[in-house]
């Protein structure tokens, strides 16, 4: 087998900054990856799919990898928009309102903050969502 993929340091922080700057968020390891939590509840998970693992992520992408994703929360009536906006966006196969996006260098960071922010306020308590500065949702969103 090749080299292992790991998730690059760089992309951990900038998912860190956008992540941390909302209302007691905060980042620890996962079983495999990263997450963000508010409240016990995981709004973002970042973490690499390499030769097909691990299998429930790769089935959700449809791509033994490797690559770098990041799953999130989305209003189940978004969902069909988001994951149909783009081949990197995908549908995770657990839940109602998981949706995820196969991070690479051509990413568009701005809406990775949009859809962070948004997950974080689907999990959130009504009281900390009221704190956010919540982006303008993008075009055909």
């Amino acid at each position: 087998m090749g080299r292992d993929v790991l998730v690059p340091e760089a992309w951990v922080e900038r998912l860190a900054r956008i992540a941390l700057a909302l209302p007691d968020a905060y980042q620890e390891e996962a079983w495999v990856g990263e997450r963000w939590r508010v409240r016990g509840r995981t709004f973002a998970h970042v973490l690499p799919i390499e030769a097909g693992r691990p299998e429930a992520y790769s089935r959700a992408v449809g791509s033994p990898g490797p690559h770098v994703v990041m799953t999130f929360r989305a209003d189940p009536e978004e969902l069909e928009a988001i994951t149909r906006s783009g081949p990197r966006y995908f549908r995770a196969r657990w839940g109602t309102d998981v949706a995820g996006v196969v991070i690479d260098d051509d990413v568009d960071w701005e809406e990775l903050r949009e859809l962070v922010t948004e997950s974080y306020c689907r999990l959130a308590p009504r009281k900390l969502v009221r704190l956010v500065d919540r982006p303008p949702v993008s075009p055909g969103r």
